[in-house]
Order: structure tokens, then sequence, then C-alpha cells
């Protein structure tokens, strides 16, 4: 038998979980500006492909799912999280 009713860990759960924070194209720049690195580089981090970096600068392209929920960690944490 459960301590806590699995409804109520459920609810918790989803509690506890941050939200992700949409980010703006200059945002994204900013971001790979203040890590130092080139937008190759930062595609590489990500897992993703240069075009994809340059759109998400340019506002061409938004972020979306995983690739901003990665976003959000790199900027709270670093890239640091990454290797």
């Amino acid at each position: 038998m459960d301590a806590i009713p699995q409804e109520t860990m459920r609810s918790f759960d989803t509690a506890c979980l941050s939200s992700i924070k949409d980010l703006q194209p200059l945002e994204i720049k900013a971001l790979r500006e203040e890590l130092n690195v080139s937008q190759s580089v930062f595609a590489r981090y990500l897992n993703t492909s240069v075009s994809t970096v340059q759109k998400w600068e340019s506002g061409a392209k938004r972020p979306s799912g995983m690739s901003l929920k990665l976003l959000n960690v790199v900027q709270k944490h670093g890239l640091k999280v990454l290797v």
C-alpha cells in the first residue's frame, strides 16, 4: 500500500516542474555570446545545425519542445551540464 496516493504524487510532480521560458531571438544570441561560443560550437552542444541556430537568432524560426527546454537548461546552468 502506498503512503501517498498516486494521483497526489502526479499532482506534486507536475507542481515541481519549472516552467519553460519562451526565449526571444536576441536572448538566444545573448546567451550564446555570454557563453563565449560561436554559432557552430553552440549548435554542436545543442545537437542541432548551425542553420537552426542562425534562424533562432534572426527570428526566422522559434525553438520549441526539447530545443526550448534545452536552451532553458543551458541558460540556467551553462554548457557544463551538456558535457
